[in-house]
C-alpha cells in the first residue's frame, strides 16, 4: 500500500487542482499519469444501461483512457471489468479504506484492476469503515481525476448525479447518454441533457471533449521541449493566447488561483481547464492551497 500527501511528487495532479482535494491518497497498484474519465451510474441497471456502460468503457480504454468508477455494484462494476476485458486500465475510487474493501463481493475485481496495471484508491485510512456519508465525498475524487464524467442510468436523487454535479464545480466535461423514456433510471441523464450535457451515444463523442493538447499515446508527462522516440512532441508546443498569459502571470512566483483568475481575465472552468492541461505537461506545478508556480 502506498500514500501520498496532497503537495507531494506522486499526487495526480488533475486531481491536485479541485478544491477540497484530498490532502491524503492511499493505493493499492499503479497510478501512472494517463489521461483518465470518468464512467457512473446506476447500481441496479437495465439491460441497456449494462450494454452501454460496457461500449463506452470498453472502447475508451480501447482508445487509451484510464476508465475510473466507484467499484460499487452496478454500472460502476460493468465500466471496470469492460475496461480489463478491453486490456485497459482503470481505477476504482472507494468509499471505505482499503483494507475495508466495499462491496465485498468485489474483491477479486479490485485485485484483477491491481494485476492489470490499475489502482484501487481512497482518502480514508485503511481500517476505516463503508460509512453512508463517505460515499458523496468519494464522489468528488472520481470527477476530479477525470477530464470527462459520464452518467449512464440513474434517478434524479442517484449518487452519479452528485458526482456530475460535482464534475461541473470542477470545470470538468460532463456527459450522459440519453436512455428510453419509459424507465426512470433514464430520469437523472435526461435532466442533464436539459442542464447542459453533452450527449454520449459513442466513444468518440468523449474523445471529442478531451482537451486539444492531449495525447492517449503518452503514458507519462512529457518534460518541456522533450520529444519521443520518433522526434515529435506529444503535446501542442504552441503558448500563445490564454495558455501564454497562464504562464506570463505566473512568472517566477506562486499565485493563488483567485489572484491568476484577475489577471489572465477568464472564466473559472476555463482557467482549471488551461492549468490541468500545463500540469500534465509539465509547465505548471499545483500547491497547496489552490496555489500554482512554474515548474
Amino acid at each position: 500500500m502506498d500514500s501520498v500527501l496532497l503537495g507531494q511528487e506522486g499526487y495526480p495532479q488533475l486531481l491536485a487542482s479541485i478544491t477540497g482535494a484530498p490532502k491524503r491518497l492511499f493505493w493499492v497498484g499503479r497510478l501512472d499519469p494517463r489521461p483518465a474519465i470518468a464512467i457512473v451510474g446506476s447500481r441496479v441497471p437495465t439491460a441497456y444501461g449494462r450494454k452501454a456502460a460496457k461500449m463506452l468503457a470498453g472502447d475508451c480504454a480501447r482508445a487509451g483512457l484510464t476508465i475510473v468508477s466507484g467499484l460499487a455494484r452496478g454500472i460502476d462494476t460493468i465500466a471496470h471489468e469492460a475496461a480489463l476485458e478491453a486490456g485497459g486500465l482503470t481505477w476504482a475510487v472507494l468509499g471505505s479504506g482499503l483494507k475495508r474493501l466495499y462491496p465485498p463481493e468485489n474483491a477479486g475485481l479490485a485485485n484483477r484492476i491491481v494485476a492489470s496495471g490499475g489502482a484501487v484508491l481512497s482518502e480514508f485510512d485503511p481500517q476505516t469503515p463503508p460509512l453512508p456519508g463517505h460515499f458523496p465525498a468519494r464522489n468528488r475524487i472520481i470527477s476530479g481525476l477525470s477530464w470527462v464524467t459520464v452518467v449512464v442510468e440513474g434517478k434524479i436523487t442517484s449518487g452519479s448525479l452528485i458526482t456530475a454535479k460535482l464534475a461541473l464545480e470542477q470545470g470538468r466535461e460532463v456527459g450522459a447518454v440519453p436512455g428510453p423514456i419509459d424507465t426512470i433510471l433514464s430520469e437523472g441523464p435526461h435532466v442533464l441533457l436539459e442542464e447542459g450535457a453533452f450527449p454520449v451515444r459513442r466513444a468518440e463523442d468523449i474523445l471529442a471533449r478531451l482537451p486539444s493538447g492531449l495525447s492517449l499515446e503518452c503514458q507519462t508527462p512529457v518534460k518541456p521541449g522533450g520529444l519521443d522516440g520518433e522526434g515529435k512532441s506529444h503535446y501542442k508546443e504552441g503558448l500563445g493566447g490564454v495558455r501564454g498569459k497562464i504562464l506570463k502571470s505566473l512568472g517566477s512566483r506562486e499565485i493563488t488561483f483567485d489572484a491568476l483568475l484577475e489577471e489572465v481575465e477568464i472564466d473559472g472552468p476555463g482557467l482549471l481547464r488551461h492549468l490541468a492541461e500545463l500540469e500534465i505537461e509539465g509547465l505548471v506545478e499545483a500547491l497547496p492551497g489552490q496555489t500554482y508556480a512554474r515548474r
